[in-house]
């Protein structure tokens, strides 16, 4: 058995050309396995060794290893090492404090790249548990609101083409839905839609949850108009803290599906006809089971309503208002767009108002300019009869 030649072609080819690679005994995975194949078939290690040009320690050390050898640097102590202990203490107690103001308290003078390598390699050691717990909601206890980016661009007025948001809110025990796309991400117009589709859905969760959007408010404040809408609802506007999706996950899933079961293969000619399309496409979502509550929307709504506060007898403060003196030129200006009003009242003061659809002008309760709103900016929209009127005086 022991003057057995190796049948292996591959190791004659060896044998002639060059030994395995090898330092000290780390030798190649497929040199490894070879070892362990041969030997495992009957060929003597000392045979191995002689025919592989290798030691028959190296061989031996082959076939007792569970795994193949890999070459490892012996540790060698950085620069820093002596720093390491601090910076341990200084992250147990400050978790994300920034590497540079470690780097200063500790005294480091070296490569803050090289630092703060050393640093992001320590701090997932010491960053606090941070868990997640699975929510349930009671019906009518909340609705989660959220703007929707579709990835397409919708024409309006002057012929470009701009992405706009679209307000979404969804009962979080029904997941019943209901969106519109809105001409901007201003408090006002947030407002406007906030109390439009709450109308559609004939009552008002208890809790309206947001992230930190800045139309409804930033920090410790609300932008201006919230507060006076929640109080006339009778509801709780609950604002997140950063990084914390999972209290309001069932609308941001939902503006998923959106954009994979609504979007693909659809056209828009404006916001309205945007607005038609998903209403409509709505009503079908809202009937189709839900895989996590295992049960359609439309089948839990009543229930979700019945929990839910009645809506208020006066509607809440909402959309654009300014009182302004009426100039010269006779236009006054919202959003970024000029509309004109009767040249007969130059001069006094006027209230502006507008809402999602309309721009309306009244001199002391009289109306004396309406126009549909543009959504466009920078436009001018005059009125022929203001123009007429105007080449009178």
């Amino acid at each position: 058995m022991s003057d057995r030649p190796i049948e292996s072609g591959l190791c004659r080819r060896r044998s002639k050309t060059r030994p395995p690679r090898q330092i000290g005994w780390v030798i190649s995975a497929e040199d490894w396995a070879l070892i362990r194949r041969l030997v495992a078939e009957g060929v003597p290690q000392r045979q191995v060794a002689r025919d592989l040009g290798v030691g028959r320690s190296t061989v031996a050390r082959a076939v007792a290893s569970d795994r193949p050898p890999r070459y490892e640097r012996p540790p060698v102590e950085t620069s820093f090492a002596p720093f390491e202990s601090r910076v341990r203490a200084m992250l147990a107690e400050h978790p994300e404090m920034p590497a540079t103001l470690i780097a200063e308290r500790v005294g480091w003078t070296g490569s803050i790249t090289w630092f703060r390598d050393n640093v992001r390699r320590l701090r997932p050691e010491h960053r606090r548990p941070d868990p997640a717990d699975r929510l349930t909601w009671a019906a009518g206890e909340a609705a989660q609101c959220d703007l929707w980016f579709p990835p397409r661009k919708i024409p309006i007025e002057d012929g470009s083409r701009v992405l706009l948001p679209v307000l979404v809110i969804t009962a979080a025990h029904s997941r019943f839905t209901l969106a519109r796309m809105i001409p901007t991400r201003r408090s006002e117009d947030l407002l406007l839609a906030s109390w439009e589709l709450l109308g559609e859905l004939g009552r008002v969760p208890r809790r309206l949850i947001w992230d930190n959007e800045p139309g409804i408010g930033c920090g410790k404040r609300h932008a201006e108009g919230v507060a006076a809408f929640t109080g006339t609802l009778a509801t709780t506007l609950v604002r997140l803290r950063p990084r914390d999706p999972e209290s309001k996950g069932v609308v941001e899933r939902r503006n998923g599906f959106f954009e994979t079961s609504f979007m693909p293969g659809r056209e828009f000619t404006s916001p309205a006809d945007f607005n038609a399309q998903f209403t409509q496409w709505l009503t079908r979502a809202n009937s189709r089971v839900v895989r996590t509550i295992k049960a359609r929307p439309v089948d839990l709504l009543e229930a979700d309503r019945a929990a839910m506060l009645p809506l208020p007898p006066v509607p809440p403060p909402v959309g654009w208002s300014n009182r302004i003196r009426l100039g010269r030129d006779y236009y006054v200006r919202l959003d970024a767009s000029d509309y004109s009003v009767d040249p007969a009242v130059i001069g006094r003061l006027v209230d502006v108002h507008a809402d999602l659809e309309q721009v309306q002008v009244r001199l002391e309760g009289r109306l004396v300019a309406q126009h549909a709103r543009v959504w466009a900016r920078g436009m001018t929209v005059t009125d022929p009869a203001h123009l007429a009127t105007a080449k009178l005086f």
